[in-house]
């Protein structure tokens, strides 16, 4: 049975986001997946990793919980909006503070590379935006896409890491969001 671990990044529980995670845990379930669905809003827990990697803060109950799914996880599922180019500040402190030296990699000694530890996982990004997609891809240069999936989830070893972006949620119709919410349940039956 694969394992999906599933992380909202919006912090409002009633947003577009909450419902896309819904429905893909929906479609992820009725496959026979094992789901498992983390809404970062509710969860306590400080996002400033307060001495950087000098010092280890110790994880609040939420993280442990957080990071325990995450290595059972064969399958990682984030959905957040795009908020200035990237990921909101819940979600990069949720990062900053679970995706630890010794936890998601581990630098080598006396070494520029590093190993890593979350090998064998895949991901998917479920990305909603007001920007039009040609303008975040030729112009932005898709600085919220690269920083997750190269600079975090590659960088951890989890590949491959697929995206679907939902966009511009500002002039969708509740007729277009349907459709969206249909095709990450699809998304969801499919496990990718």
């Amino acid at each position: 049975m694969k394992k999906i671990l599933i992380i909202n990044g919006h912090p409002d529980k009633e947003s577009l986001c909450t419902e896309l995670a819904r429905y893909y845990q929906s479609g992820a379930q009725e496959a026979g997946a094992q789901c498992q669905l983390i809404n970062l809003g509710e969860l306590e827990f400080s996002p400033v990793l307060k001495y950087g990697y000098r010092k280890r803060t110790t994880l609040e109950p939420d993280l442990e919980m957080a990071w325990k799914g995450i290595q059972e996880a064969d399958h990682l599922v984030f959905v957040y909006p795009t908020w200035w180019g990237t990921q909101p500040a819940l979600l990069k402190g949720f990062i900053d503070r679970v995706f630890l030296p010794g936890f998601a990699f581990q630098y080598r000694e006396n070494s520029l590379l590093w190993d890593k530890l979350l090998k064998g996982k895949s991901a998917r990004l479920i990305v909603t935006m007001d920007t039009p997609g040609w303008y975040y891809r030729w112009v932005y240069q898709r600085p919220g896409h690269n920083a997750m999936r190269k600079c975090v989830l590659n960088f951890c070893g989890v590949k491959p890491v697929k995206i679907t972006s939902f966009r511009p949620v500002k002039a969708s119709s509740e007729q277009t969001r349907l459709k969206w919410l249909e095709k990450v349940r699809r998304l969801g039956i499919r496990m990718v």
